[in-house]
Parts: structure tokens; C-alpha cells; sequence
């Protein structure tokens, strides 16, 4: 651990206002010391991380992190400030800051130990020693787990660390626990000079947790916590499995503090943490023997299965950080009741937020759902679009390959391809009913939602079909899991009970309630879509290009996207129009910061005008996201211009009457596209509009600013620009 801080890398009055503000003063320390090779490159996953849940911990820890390709090594930097700066915490603002950089391919063993880092956080002698810290080599030392002896010594006039508390009217820092242990209150180090502080770390294996039960205890894969008795004697047996994003920090942390609260509550844990560095499942004795499940997760639980029947609790992971006691709690009520595996939350691609509301949760559904079906939109389309080049449209009369095909004639290959798309686009709407159903229930909603799926597609219902159809067979499923299951069935619940109950259920009400409802809804879309002209499809192209470019891959840019390959699944002449403004307004934001920085180059900082490079290629390939630098340094200017480029692109295209069968490509798919010339240049007026405007906005920032020395990269003055 000691190569990954140094005294250089730590900064005890870190006068950062902002998390943005403090991540780049220490993310600056690591770049002078060759730790990181692209400074605003590594922010913006810093920055691309914290998007998707803030780093703010109860206790005053704020512990940004990333992994990235612009790190070189694993390293960790430390920053302490006076005034304390607001990471998202529910308690306030933090003081203690701990900037963690992993390379986008870490090794186990540096991952392990930086995962330790987070384990030490939830032990309040840990916090306490680094809030008493005199000096960055003692700090250093504290975090790199090194004797505060050796440390201070090597600091040459540096004093022992014990000697300079003292002199600040502290306390000698008290020697760090064992992981696991919970610090005694009366712990100190009164005895003289000789300062006899335990190491703040122990190396762990990959996914290991700390054993709880006494000093020789050993460190074991799945941790045992608080092994307590109850009244009756038997200890209640809790099995967990803690993981997030990126797998490095709020894994373990979550994972420490339900070891601590099962200790206090005399409850027999096990703990698998799903982390970067990989993990080792539970036993399935334990598994089989526990009494209940904790999921404090926000990426999906790997094996998920191995879990059923079981009383569950899931909950997102800065839950099992916060609340872990009332988490082990709740375990222990649901079994009692009898509640077996209440999968409300959904464990597909979820938010992880224990607040997100209903509105939410459905388009974290819906998104599960779009996702799966998106390969199959892009295989089929593409299939059918190729088959249209090769022999013309009127090649969807053609007869079955199976019956006529001749190896030699161009047009039994493009019927070949045309009848295999067809085929795939029959997959359309069950797969998309199915993985909604999965998102939401997990794998006994897959059945239920596949049939569902059918259904639609029996009736006539199509995409909105599909949709309805889904939410049914999920809820449908959720609603089963939540009835009182004698134990003899719970084990045929989720491969037998569960899909027969889901499957006829959603039948019935698709078939008999809902579906024909939604038929004509989908029909009436189909003809609306059908009969767009002149200003309707103008303002439609708008909107698109609007919802395209304002979060580049975000939420708003995917409704917009699933709305264009719903239409696919029937296509028309207005579905393929919409289908070929989405993919146009899409690819205008990084094709334009390209042009930008080619244009005004000095606009920019040097790592801009490189990723301006990348940017071509991107936005050529109908590539939103590499625009996202971009707007990650200076959203202000950058995301309004970008939607006003989408807007006119997505209007003329409109205009212009282009169409496209193919879901994705960009300009490799040209040949595929109605109308090409017009669609390129709807393509080139959007760019330019963009690209004016972050010129024209930046010009405007930079003379509003105060001269800088001569040959000072922009870059050195991000500090200041990108707030502004």
C-alpha cells in the first residue's frame, strides 16, 4: 500500500468549495507525480462515476473514485479541509477526501488492497487518528498501513506522531483495530515516546472478508460476523452479497458495516463481496442454511438464482453503508413472516438509489427491456436493409429460401437475407416483454414476459404491446413472490410454480382485458406515423433532436432512440423517417466538437483537441458519447449548443423526407438510406450550427476572462472555465 500514497499525494488543508473543485487538486497531485497521464480525461470518469451515485459517506467521508484508462498505476490521494465539502452525504458536508485512482485493468491484489481502504473507513479509530494527523508523512502512513515509528522516522525532522498530538492538546493516535473488531473506548497508547500504532491494513485476498470472532481469528472468503446466540440458543443465519459500479469502494464499505451491525446484533453473517477484483461465491451450505438475504447492491447480483426462496431484503448499497442494522432487521422480520424473496427493487441495470420513486424504477424496466432488444433491432434491420440493396423492395415477395434458392442469382441471397431478418424482427416484441419481466423479477419473470410477448404479437399489439405485456408478467410474478409459501413448494417456486402461474395470468389478461385496447393504440400510432408530413414531421424532428443531444446517451437520448426502433418492429414510411432523424440529430454533438476543435483549436485544451481527433470517428459512427468530454468540462456551452445543431438536423431530415431501415451505423450505412444526399447534408447543417455556437460561446468566455501568462494551456485554467 505504500507505493500507492505518499506525503506528496496528501493535503491536510485542502481549500476546495466543491467536490469538482477538490477531485482536480488531487487529481493535480497525482499528475505531477506521473501517477495520471491526462488530467480532464481522468475527471471526467471521476466525474462520469459520481453521476451514478454520489461518493458521500455518513461520518464526514467523502471518497470519489474511478477506474481509467488514464491512471498509470493504482493511487491514492488524501485531502483534509477545514470548511468540509458537500459529496451527497446525508449528514453533511465531508472532510475527509479520498481521491482512489485504478487503471482500467488493475490487478487483484491492488484492488484488494484499496478495497481494505474502504473496510477502514467504517472504524471510527481509523477516522479519528487521520482527523488528529499533524503532517502529511503521518497521514500517509496511517492510510498506508505503515508503524507510525518507522514512519515519522524516515520523515527526518518530522516528530513522532504521538509527540505531535500531544502538543496539539491531543490524544496519541490509538492503535487501528483489526478488521472486523470494533474498537474498544478506552483504547490509547499511554506509555511514553515509543509509539506502538498497529498497521491501519492487512492485505486480503481477492473478495475476502475479515472473520469476526476473536484475535487469532483468520481472514476467511465469506466472513462470518458476530456469531451471537439467540434466546433459543441457535444464532439467526444472514447471508449478503454487497457490490457497485465500479466495485471498489462502497462494496466493502457496505459489506464491513453489516459485519459490525451483526455483531452488535448477535447474528451469524456471511458476506460475498462482488468487487473489482473479482469474488468467491458463498458456500452453498451457507446458503442453504441461512435464514435470510441481504442484497445491498446497484449492479445485478451475479447468480442471483442461488438465492431463491429465500427472505430477502434489496436494498441499494449505500443502504447497507447507512442503515445496516435496520437492514438485518428487516431480514429477521420477513422471516418470521414467512416473506420469501420481495424483489421489488429491480436487479437488472437498477439505479441503486433505496429512494427512487415509481417513475424511476419503470424506466429502469423499460430500459432492461430496450436493451436486450436493441441487437436484435440492429441484426434484423440490418439483414432486411442489405436484402433491399441487393434486390430491391420487391424482394419481400419473394418465396422461401428453403424452397427456391439458387446459388448463383444475387436475388436468393438477398431473399436469404431479407427472410433471416424477417426472423429476427419476429423476436422483437417477446424479447423485449420477457427482459422488461426479467428486470423487474428477476429470472421467473422471463417465462411469463416471453409469452406475454407471443401474445402481443398473436393480437396485433405490437411495441406497445410488448410493453404492456411486460409490466404484467413482472408484476404478475412480484405479486406471487409476495404470498406466504408453504416451505415444501419454495423450492419448485421459482422453475415451476412461479412461470406457470406468471405465463397464464398474462395471457389470459392480454388476451382477454388489455390486449385488444392497445392494438388499436398501436394501430392508431401506426397510421399517425404513417401520415406524417410538411410541419408535423418538422416539429417531430425537433423534439427528436432535441431528446438526442441533451444528455448524449442519457436517459432522454434512450426514449428517444427506443421510439424510433419501436417503429421498426412495424416499419412504415414514417417509422423510417423517424428512425433516420434519430440516427442523424445522434451523431451531430461529437462530429461537431470535432469540427470545433479543428476550427479554433486554441479554444480548447490539448487533451480536447485530442479527444477532437477520436470525435470524427465517433460521431461518424453514430457514436453520441464522444461528445461526453466535452460536456463534461463545460456543459453550459457545449449541451444547449449541441441541441440546437439536433434540432435543425432532426428537422430537415424530417424535411427532406429521409428514411432508414438499419437501427445503427452512421454514415456506413448510407447506402441503406432514402434520400442520402439531403441526409448528409441535413448532417453537415446541424454540425456547423453546433460547432458555431460552442465557438462563438467559448470566444465570448475567453475574453471575459483575464489574461493568462503566454503558453499556458488552457488546461492549467480549467479551474476557473468550466465553472464559468
Amino acid at each position: 500500500m505504500s507505493e500507492m500514497i505518499t506525503p506528496e499525494l496528501v493535503d491536510l488543508d485542502l481549500s476546495a468549495d466543491s467536490k469538482e473543485s477538490a477531485a482536480r487538486a488531487l487529481a493535480e497531485r497525482m499528475v505531477e507525480r506521473g501517477r495520471v497521464t491526462d488530467l480532464d480525461g481522468f475527471l471526467a470518469d471521476v466525474a462520469a462515476r459520481e453521476a451514478q451515485m454520489p461518493t458521500g459517506l455518513e461520518g464526514g467521508i467523502g471518497i470519489p473514485h474511478c477506474r481509467s484508462p488514464h491512471v498509470t498505476t493504482p493511487t491514492l490521494a488524501f485531502g483534509r479541509s477545514p470548511s468540509g465539502i458537500d459529496f451527497g452525504a446525508p449528514d453533511g458536508p465531508a472532510d475527509l477526501i479520498f481521491l482512489i485512482a485504478a487503471p482500467a485493468g488493475a490487478d487483484d491484489a491492488h484492488l484488494s488492497i484499496l478495497s481494505t481502504l474502504a473496510r477502514r473507513l467504517m472504524q471510527p479509530a481509523f477516522t479519528a487518528a487521520l482527523r488528529a494527523a499533524a503532517t502529511p508523512s503521518e497521514a500517509a502512513a496511517l492510510i498506508a498501513g505503515e508503524p507510525m515509528a518507522t514512519a515519522t522516522a524516515g520523515a527526518g525532522a518530522e516528530a513522532g506522531a504521538g509527540s505531535q498530538a500531544a502538543a496539539r492538546g491531543l490524544s496519541p493516535t490509538p492503535p487501528l483495530p483489526e478488521l472486523g473488531h470494533r474498537p474498544s473506548p478506552r483504547s490509547s497508547n499511554a506509555g511514553g515516546a515509543e509509539n506502538t500504532a498497529s498497521p491501519a491494513f492487512e492485505a486480503l485476498g481477492s473478495g475476502a472478508e475479515p472473520r469476526v470472532g476473536g484475535p487469532g481469528a483468520e481472514p476467511t472468503v465469506s466472513g462470518r460476523g458476530g456469531v451471537g446466540e439467540s434466546p433459543a440458543g441457535q444464532p439467526f443465519r444472514v447471508v449478503a452479497v454487497t457490490s457497485c459500479p465500479t466495485g471498489i469502494a462502497h462494496t466493502y464499505m457496505a459489506a464491513e458495516a453489516l459485519q459490525q451491525a451483526a455483531t452488535e446484533a448477535g447474528i451469524d453473517l456471511r458476506v460475498e463481496t462482488q468487487g473489482s477484483a473479482g469474488f468467491t461465491r458463498l458456500a452453498p451450505e451457507d446458503i442453504a442454511s441461512a435464514d435470510a438475504v441481504v442484497f445491498a447492491h446497484d449492479v445485478p447480483v451475479r447468480d442471483r438464482a442461488r438465492f431463491a426462496g429465500k427472505p430477502t431484503v434489496d436494498t441499494g448499497v449505500k443502504a447497507g453503508i447507512n442503515r445496516p442494522a435496520e437492514l438485518l432487521a428487516e431480514a429477521r422480520d420477513k422471516a418470521a413472516r414467512g416473506e420469501v424473496a420481495d424483489h421489488t427493487p429491480t436487479p437488472v441495470e437498477r439505479a441503486g438509489e433505496e429512494a427512487d420513486g415509481y417513475g424511476a424504477k419503470l424506466r429502469t424496466w423499460l430500459m432492461s427491456g430496450v436493451s436486450y432488444m436493441v441487437p436484435f433491432v440492429a441484426a434484423g434491420g440490418l439483414l432486411i436493409a442489405l436484402a433491399f440493396a441487393i434486390g430491391g423492395y420487391e424482394i419481400n415477395t419473394a418465396p422461401s429460401v428453403a424452397e427456391h434458392f439458387v446459388w448463383t442469382e444475387s436475388a436468393s441471397w438477398a431473399a436469404l437475407l431479407f427472410q433471416t431478418g424477417g426472423l429476427a424482427f419476429g423476436f422483437l416484441v417477446p424479447v423485449l416483454a420477457g427482459y422488461i419481466a426479467y428486470g423487474m423479477a428477476d429470472r421467473p419473470g422471463l417465462v411469463p414476459g416471453f409469452v406475454g410477448g407471443a401474445v402481443a404479437l398473436t393480437i396485433n399489439a405490437g411495441f406497445l404491446g410488448g410493453l404492456i405485456a411486460g409490466l404484467l408478467a413482472g408484476g404478475t410474478v412480484l405479486a406471487v413472490q409476495r404470498l406466504r409459501i408453504p416451505t415444501a413448494l419454495r423450492g419448485i417456486m421459482p422453475v415451476v410454480v412461479l412461470p406457470l402461474i406468471g405465463s397464464a395470468v398474462t395471457a389470459f389478461l392480454m388476451f382477454l382485458v388489455v390486449g385488444k385496447p392497445v392494438a388499436s393504440l398501436q394501430q392508431a400510432l401506426t397510421d399517425w406515423l404513417s401520415g406524417l408530413s410538411g410541419a408535423n414531421a418538422v416539429i417531430l424532428g425537433v423534439i427528436l433532436g432535441l431528446m438526442m443531444c441533451f444528455d448524449l446517451g442519457g436517459p432522454l437520448n434512450k426514449v428517444a432512440y427506443a421510439f424510433a426502433i419501436g417503429g421498426l418492429a412495424t416499419p412504415n414510411e414514417g417509422s423510417l423517417k423517424v428512425m433516420a432523424a434519430v440516427m442523424a440529430a445522434g451523431m451531430v454533438p461529437p462530429l461537431a466538437m470535432a469540427l470545433a476543435t479543428t476550427l479554433r483549436g486554441r479554444l480548447f485544451s490539448k487533451t480536447e483537441r485530442e479527444n477532437g481527433k477520436a470525435a470524427w470517428f465517433l460521431g461518424a459512427s453514430f457514436i453520441s458519447e464522444g461528445a461526453i468530454p466535452f460536456a463534461a468540462a463545460d456543459p453550459l456551452r457545449v449541451i444547449p449548443a449541441s441541441m440546437a445543431g439536433g434540432a435543425v438536423t432532426g428537422a430537415l431530415s424530417m424535411a427532406f423526407e429521409c428514411t432508414l431501415r438499419a437501427p445503427h451505423g452512421g454514415i456506413f450505412v448510407i447506402p441503406l438510406i432514402g434520400n442520402p444526399l439531403l441526409y448528409l447534408i441535413a448532417i453537415a447543417a446541424g454540425t456547423a450550427t453546433t460547432a458555431g455556437l460552442v465557438v462563438l460561446l467559448k470566444g465570448l468566455r475567453k475574453q471575459a476572462e483575464p489574461a493568462a501568462p503566454a503558453g499556458t494551456e488552457p488546461s492549467d485554467r480549467t479551474k476557473v472555465t468550466a465553472a464559468a
